[in-house]
């Protein structure tokens, strides 16, 4: 039976191999996550994976499910693994329900029989990767120091060869960060692929790999930098790419202007949806909170249904709104905002408040850039047309960030920013 309290949608991160990964990416956040298990082999064993299989399926009551990979490196447990789970899910599928496999990928173990395998069981693939060789290689080398960036593009076209969908995760650090144009341009037009997400590295500077501690390493993006990325790619995008490419950065963005923040956790007034679940069968309430603080119980000794609708884990995710600082309560950009993903908040606000996002700066330089535009997109939305008919809009000045682009602007005039809405409707609001 299906608790009351469990919502109709929940989403988990299954790391079948754990932290275990054949890279040795500089930044990475979770090869330090092997130290929660000393002693084990970070292999998920046959019955942790019949349970998480199991118990995911029956707490669902939706017409799709979504199985997610990730890791650590999922290939290394296998192609028989991945064709167990295939018969797993068949056989605890409920009638009529859809199952949606993901698999997050550093790419350099793949070969035909994956992509053969992905694409015969209609697998999405993430693949993960930094841009052209010379940034991609800088952080993302192997347990020999050697760059990556050649197995991966070999990879890519291999997917490509087998017509696997899959999309890039691209993770924004120091280094490729002062390149926008050359990231994007190479992802769309060298790789190419149609689906992008930019994920920020903001990595603590401690030993325990946890969420602890206010300093960052330079590897980590700085929050300026972090801006111009957003925004001179926005405007390249903007300009030519609405409706062609994809960005998951932009796509999260533009649900906040049309009132459904959350479409990306990170942009969500709550968290407590999207949990990770290690190879042992301990269930985390996310990703990033990997940690013992937030471990919320084992699903061999707890069914996943109670583990997902205790209150522990449901003020998890009230406490990313109620401990937002006042700074960003007032904010502007909160209903798009929301103050981004938790594990962020760990600066301090300009009246010495804690919880301020560290990328707070970065974000706000790109609202208040790409809020002329998203205004419009939003607009061809709810007129029920789709946002790649700004391609024929006008390019719109943006106003320096100390100015008003406003002022002066009558309630019932036609509104700067070129949504021809009224003022009073649009920005004046």
């Amino acid at each position: 039976m299906i608790s009351p309290s469990l919502p109709r949608a929940f989403h988990i991160m299954a790391k079948p191999s754990g932290a275990a990964c054949n890279l040795d990416c500089a930044y990475c956040f979770f090869l330090k996550k092997k130290n929660l298990y000393p002693g084990s082999t970070l292999r998920m064993p046959d019955e942790v994976h019949e349970a998480y299989i199991r118990q995911l399926l029956e707490a669902h009551d939706t017409p799709t499910v979504t199985v997610a990979w990730q890791g650590g490196e999922p290939t290394l447990m296998g192609l028989e693994f991945f064709r167990r789970s295939v018969e797993l899910q068949n056989r605890y599928r409920k009638p009529g329900t859809v199952i949606e496999n993901t698999f997050q990928t550093n790419g350099t173990l793949l070969d035909e029989d994956w992509c053969r395998f992905f694409r015969e069981n209609g697998f999405l693939v993430g693949l993960s990767m930094d841009g052209p060789g010379e940034l991609h290689d800088v952080h993302r080398k192997d347990r020999a120091g050697k760059g990556t960036f050649g197995r991966v593009l070999r990879s890519a076209r291999l997917l490509q060869e087998f017509r696997v969908e899959f999309n890039i995760l691209c993770t924004v650090n120091s280094m490729n960060g002062d390149h926008p144009l050359e990231v994007y341009r190479f992802f769309r037009d060298v790789l190419p692929a149609r689906y992008l997400q930019f994920i920020p590295i903001v990595e603590r500077d401690n030993e325990s790999g946890y969420q602890e501690g206010s300093t960052v390493t330079e590897r980590s993006v700085r929050p300026d930098q972090w801006g111009r990325f957003l925004m001179t790619i926005f405007d390249e995008w903007v300009k030519r790419d609405v409706g062609r490419t994809f960005v998951l950065n932009f796509d999260g963005a533009l649900a906040g202007w049309l009132g459904r923040a959350g479409t990306v956790c990170i942009f969500g007034p709550a968290c407590g949806l999207g949990m990770a679940l290690e190879h042992n069968g301990d269930l985390y309430s996310c990703d990033h909170f990997v940690e013992p603080d937030f471990c919320l119980g084992n699903i061999l000794e707890t069914p996943m249904v109670d583990l997902v609708a205790s209150e522990r884990q449901r003020k998890f995710g009230r406490d990313k709104g109620d401990t937002l600082p006042r700074y960003c309560r007032e904010c502007r950009w909160r209903p798009v905002c929301h103050g981004e993903c938790p594990k962020n908040r760990f600066v301090q606000t300009p009246d010495g408040e804690p919880g301020l996002n560290y990328l707070c700066a970065g974000y706000k330089a790109f609202f208040q850039h790409s809020d002329p535009s998203m205004r419009i997109m939003a607009d061809l939305i709810r007129k029920g047309r789709t946002a790649d008919g700004i391609l024929g809009v006008p390019a719109r000045a943006e106003a320096p960030a100390n100015e008003d682009p406003f002022k002066g602007v009558g309630r019932n005039a036609p509104c700067p920013c070129g949504s021809g809405m009224k003022f009073k409707r649009c920005h004046g609001q």
